[in-house]
């Protein structure tokens, strides 16, 4: 073994960082490592850089329950996430945790060792193998590799650029050009009103259907406010307070009132729009909330759309031709660059080849118990953020529960911890819950799957999540513990 670890992260983005954070304030008898296989930390505000890319929830939730976000601006710029990231990394002393550029390829938990055996590549392409008592999985659920690109018809016979944005061209001059979108979701409606403000002839989003949308102050005025009169602390806790509560309760809101919710998120887009553009594209044919609801700071999307400098377009692609595209409808949309804002690829443990004793495993065959723990997997869990608020919110609760769990396992003298499955329980929904979006459609036979009842249903439901992590005990029947085998060896033997 090149080298032996307690605890291996696997991932340096929002939940790698952050779980970092907990265990080393809940956890500091464990030794903890980060691998990541990127040059820099960050994940998904590392990855991307297309113009305008920011998050789509609040900051004051977005940012970790231990560090105050700081600023009044609703929705941070992905170079000001990176930079709060960094903040987090450099006061809790992550830096020489952080281990660049090393990819791990497989890992297979030994039982007789109590142990995974971690393959890893390193900066310098060679392969390494290391230890770990726990693996814990914090590499999000796409793939970096590649984003979703469908071959259109006749793609290549298009002379201009064919972009995705997950790989946006460095110092790409889209200035005086013209620009189409394919895409409706929250990466299409940043780059609209973000390529006009950046000089852009004419954007045009070609969308197969509409998408619910909502726009929101771009600064916190009441967190403004607050602060002038509040300590720093105590203002951030009641916006994040305020915040979670708002977002929970829009939520079910649509859940219990449909009609009532769609109807007001219409009628926001009609005033935006002031009547310049035909309402029919923003009017979606499924509920709020069966796709995700995408967000727009102080409207800027509908500004872009009433001064004429973008356009909308619900079609279906017919062909590409020299260009640009060539709709059903017959309409045809001229483009020097058509940027293919299509979304992203399903990945489960960053591509990782896992198995136990060297029987593979099947991420879709499992569910998570407490939507933390992999199911008959030992000494294994991964974050997932929720699909209807901040993705950090799940970070902070799962963190805390693996640390409590950890802190047990280490009081009781347990080397091993499995959640045992209830095939019974398993349905064919994953954990990714009843979102009908493309993207989670196709990860069907890779995600993990959503149980029946507590502890294997995952709510997405972080004030539930809150109370009942804090609150789960571990002699539930469920978890099974083993003590360290050395230990067992080393039992006296009966003398004569």
């Amino acid at each position: 073994m090149e080298k032996q670890v307690d605890i291996l992260i696997v991932g340096a983005g929002i939940s790698g960082i952050g779980l970092a954070v907990h265990l080393s304030k809940n956890c500091p008898q464990r030794k903890f490592e980060i691998l990541e296989r990127r040059e820099s930390f960050g994940g998904t505000w590392d990855l991307f850089k297309y113009p305008g890319i920011r998050s789509d929830s609040d900051m004051s939730t977005f940012g970790y329950n231990f560090k105050p976000w700081g600023k009044e601006k609703v929705l941070a710029s992905g170079p000001e996430i990176k930079s709060y990231l960094s903040d987090v990394i450099r006061e809790n002393h992550l830096n020489e945790k952080i281990h660049y550029q090393h990819r791990v390829l497989s890992a297979n938990y030994d039982s007789s060792k109590q142990k995974w055996i971690v393959e890893i590549e390193d900066s310098n392409h060679k392969k390494q193998t290391w230890s770990a008592n726990f693996v814990l999985g914090c590499t999000g659920y796409y793939n970096y590799d590649q984003g979703y690109a469908p071959q259109f018809p006749q793609q290549q016979d298009f002379k201009g650029q064919l972009i995705h944005p997950q790989y946006w061209p460095e110092n790409l001059d889209y200035s005086g050009k013209k620009v189409v979108i394919i895409g409706s979701g929250a990466t299409a409606i940043t780059l609209v009103p973000s390529l006009v403000k950046g000089g852009a002839a004419h954007v045009t989003m070609l969308q197969r259907s509409p998408t619910y949308i909502a726009s929101v102050p771009a600064i916190d005025f009441i967190y403004e406010k607050t602060r002038k009169f509040m300590p720093e602390d105590l203002a951030y806790k009641f916006t994040r307070g305020r915040n979670i509560g708002m977002q929970r309760g829009i939520y079910l809101l649509a859940q219990k009132y449909p009609n009532l919710v769609r109807r007001l998120l219409l009628k926001g887009v009609e005033l935006q729009l002031k009547g310049k553009v035909d309402m029919k594209h923003f009017t979606p044919n499924y509920a709020p909330w069966d796709q995700r609801l995408c967000v727009v700071p102080d409207g800027d999307l509908f500004k872009a759309l009433r001064e004429g400098r973008a356009s909308v377009a619900t079609d279906q692609i017919e062909k590409f031709t020299a260009s640009g595209i060539q709709l059903k409808s017959g309409q045809h949309l001229d483009a020097d660059i058509v940027v293919s804002a299509t979304g992203l690829e399903i990945q489960i443990l960053g591509g990782v080849k896992g198995s136990i004793d060297g029987k593979p495993m099947d991420t879709s065959k499992h569910m998570l118990y407490q939507g933390v723990m992999v199911s008959d997997v030992p000494n294994m869990a991964m974050i997932i953020g929720y699909i209807n608020a901040s993705w950090t919110l799940k970070v902070d609760v799962a963190a805390e529960y693996i640390c409590r769990l950890i802190n047990f396992m280490d009081k009781k003298g347990y080397a091993e911890v499995i959640a045992v499955t209830d095939k019974a329980e398993m349905l064919q929904d994953t954990v990714m819950g009843s979102l009908s979006a493309g993207y989670i459609a196709r990860a069907a036979d890779i995600m993990p799957k959503q149980g029946k009842h507590a502890p294997w249903n995952v709510s997405n439901n972080y004030l539930a999540d809150r109370k009942n992590l804090k609150e789960a005990k571990f002699n539930d029947g469920v978890l099974q513990f083993k003590a360290h085998i050395a230990q067992v060896s080393r039992k006296p033997k009966l003398v004569s």
